[in-house]
């Protein structure tokens, strides 16, 4: 029963992976987690005002099956950002700079809906599939399926 000692600024390090590289890895998850949210709660204050004409923290959390608090702690981040604004008691609204993340977020989530439809999936199933991993697609295969798209309609359009 010896004692594992553990240098300062190693606890918890990977062999071979320095304790700034592994930190800066979490740093950089992290973001990505944030853009993630901001997307998708901008994304779903968008539909929302389409739909009702504004939005409640609680339809927001509502729809992403979160509690009230959670999303009301994500909301005031993503004001802070710039993205959002809201007052007690007022709906959530998107700032210009939610509202050109929010078109972005549904452009993307348009196209990829799109492609896998292209390949014989189901609307419903290509919904379902791209919810969450939109996200995680990098900007050249973005364009590469808009590529695709573009060449698959331009083909329908002269065999018609």
């Amino acid at each position: 029963m010896g004692s594992r000692q553990v240098s300062k600024g190693t606890k918890g390090a990977v062999a071979g992976d320095s304790g700034a590289s592994r930190a800066s890895h979490f740093e950089r998850k992290r973001e990505q987690h944030n853009q993630e949210a901001a997307e998708d709660y901008t994304e779903i204050v968008f539909d929302l005002e389409q739909r009702f004409g504004e939005a409640r923290t609680g339809t927001i959390a509502d729809h992403l099956g979160i509690s009230h608090v959670t999303a009301l702690r994500t909301i005031k981040r993503l004001q802070a950002s710039g993205y959002l604004k809201t007052a007690r008691q007022k709906p959530v609204e998107l700032t210009p700079k939610g509202r050109r993340l929010a078109m972005a977020s549904k452009a993307r989530h348009e196209m990829l809906v799109k492609f896998f439809m292209s390949l014989g999936v189901p609307k419903a199933v290509a919904e379902h599939d791209v919810e969450g991993a939109e996200h995680h697609f990098s900007s050249i295969t973005l364009q590469k399926i808009q590529e695709a798209l573009t060449r698959g309609s331009a083909k329908k359009k002269s065999n018609s």
